[in-house]
């Protein structure tokens, strides 16, 4: 290995061993770390010989192998069959596609949910179905001096949840029973839904309206409306209005489903 590139290499660790500024943690574990080290280095190389790796790391190459064995074998990286070198693997595109594209879903979605925005001055969210809970990746907080706080980066059941019904609805019976195995579901709020049979009901009623409701079910004194919306890729979505439940009356319940409706359509088939 030639002095420049040990030179690059070196400059490397230097540049990602700090993690922003990051602490080191109390008990680090050495061959996670290494592990890391590894694969900080295709940002700068396109492949890896073993050599480069055990000097690189300062390990033996024997030690370096059983780290490139192991990330091989999740996926992390490939061997050339030609060159015998270390490439990039299929889990880490797999991993940059799925940021990039939850990146490219709040981009597309952004100017619908500002113009949600702008016509109730309430809470919007987006979410996105994870197992039985529903992720919220997007939020835009109302202007009302009571309004309901953001839930961006939060995660919560899906079953007490509007966005998390609605994209439920989304689901048929087997593949709702296989989410869910068990008949009991735990509450949140004392108006939580509790029974796997009594979700069901609901889902059907969402399912004939378009739209699903959460009074209280997921936060005292928080009413919301929301609509699901299908990415392309198959993952489930849903934009919800979340109000204060003393501002919900008929009227704006109404007119928030009909405007949710049409955003709804608008990002079927937009997002990923």
């Amino acid at each position: 290995m030639n002095a420049d590139r040990v030179s690059a290499m070196a400059r490397i660790g230097s540049l990602t061993g700090a993690g922003d500024g990051v602490a080191p943690p109390q008990y680090p574990i050495e061959s996670v770390d290494n592990a890391l080290r590894l694969l900080l280095l295709f940002e700068e190389q396109t492949q890896i010989r073993l050599t480069e790796a055990s000097t690189y790391l300062g390990v033996a190459s024997s030690t370096a192998h059983r780290l490139m064995a192991m990330l091989q074998y999740r996926g992390f990286v490939r061997q050339n069959a030609v060159t015998r070198a270390y490439e990039p693997g299929p889990a880490l595109s797999s991993i940059a596609l799925g940021i990039m594209a939850r990146l490219d879903v709040r981009a597309s979605a952004r100017p619908l949910l500002e113009q949600l925005h702008r016509e109730f001055a309430e809470t919007v969210h987006l979410g996105r179905l994870e197992g039985q809970n529903v992720h919220f990746i997007d939020a835009i907080e109302g202007t009302r001096a009571v309004r309901v706080g953001s839930r961006a980066g939060r995660s919560l059941p899906a079953h007490v949840t509007s966005s998390g019904k609605a994209m439920l609805s989304r689901l048929d019976t087997a593949a709702l029973r296989a989410l869910y195995p068990q008949e009991a579901l735990d509450a949140v709020t004392e108006r939580s839904l509790t029974k796997r049979a009594q979700l069901e009901e609901v889902l059907e009623v969402v399912r004939r309206r378009g739209y699903a409701t959460s009074d209280e079910e997921s936060e005292e004194g928080v009413v919301s409306i929301a609509v699901p919306v299908s990415g392309l890729s198959g993952v489930l979505y849903a934009v919800n209005i979340s109000v204060p439940k003393h501002r919900m009356t008929r009227t704006l319940r109404g007119e928030i489903a009909a405007s949710l409706m049409r955003t709804g359509e608008e990002l079927n088939g937009v997002l990923v």
